[in-house]
């Protein structure tokens, strides 16, 4: 069991949110308030003010007179937001390329040499790891906190969604030879192709879903 840091409901919403990402609650979970309260230790008012904090974040669903459950993210919710992101992500990427000193560049060359190893070897956990490394230090370079806490936010519902999106057939290579345009553009200045080349990035990702999503069909209707 988990040691609940605090009463405050933050602490509360952090720990919630490691439940849920975690797969301790499924999507379409009962939150059952009594048996966490009873658990961490606290009472009803932060897990409540909790709740709320995770509703607002797409995460939870409030149902009157039933409670509070698991949110599942649809197809549809699928491809409602990685478009968006794809935008953010893709301004993000932009803003980055003019701004990147040669140290940065530098690093980049780094985390880029790393994830064609993972690659190459097949090591999806630590590709996942390095991919994520990459995306993060784009937007750090960005410097635009309203873009950063937005892309987080998207960030949050599309893990709740549980995405294994490279193991679709092919996916790791095709990742990895998206990742490389983009740090191309943006290591020759192309702000434009950064942002044209990252946005791809991410609407690849949705096309990869939908195939995986396609022969899982396919298997269970067979």
């Amino acid at each position: 069991m988990r040691t609940l840091p605090s009463s405050l409901h933050d602490d509360v919403a952090l720990q919630l949110r490691n439940y849920i990402f975690d797969g301790q609650l499924r999507p379409g979970s009962f939150i059952d308030e009594v048996t966490l309260c009873e658990l961490w230790s606290i009472s009803r008012t932060p897990l409540r003010e909790a709740l709320k904090v995770l509703t607002a974040e797409g995460l939870v669903r409030h149902e009157p007179r039933r409670g509070c459950f698991v949110n599942e993210v649809t197809e549809q919710d699928l491809d409602d937001i990685f478009p968006v992101i794809a935008l953010l992500e893709g301004r993000c990427a932009f803003d980055a390329t003019q701004r990147a000193t040669p140290a940065d560049v530098q690093a980049l060359e780094v985390w880029h040499q790393r994830l064609k190893q993972h690659a190459e070897a097949g090591r999806i956990n630590d590709y996942y790891e390095a991919n994520f490394a990459i995306h993060e230090a784009i937007i750090q370079l960005a410097n635009n906190k309203w873009l950063a806490q937005t892309i987080a936010d998207l960030r949050k519902i599309l893990k709740l969604a549980r995405l294994q999106q490279l193991h679709a057939p092919g996916r790791l290579k095709q990742s990895l030879k998206e990742h490389l345009a983009v740090f191309a553009a943006l290591k020759a200045g192309d702000a434009a192709g950064a942002d044209a080349a990252m946005r791809n990035h991410l609407l690849q990702q949705r096309e990869a879903l939908r195939e995986l999503a396609f022969a899982k069909r396919s298997v269970l209707t067979a």
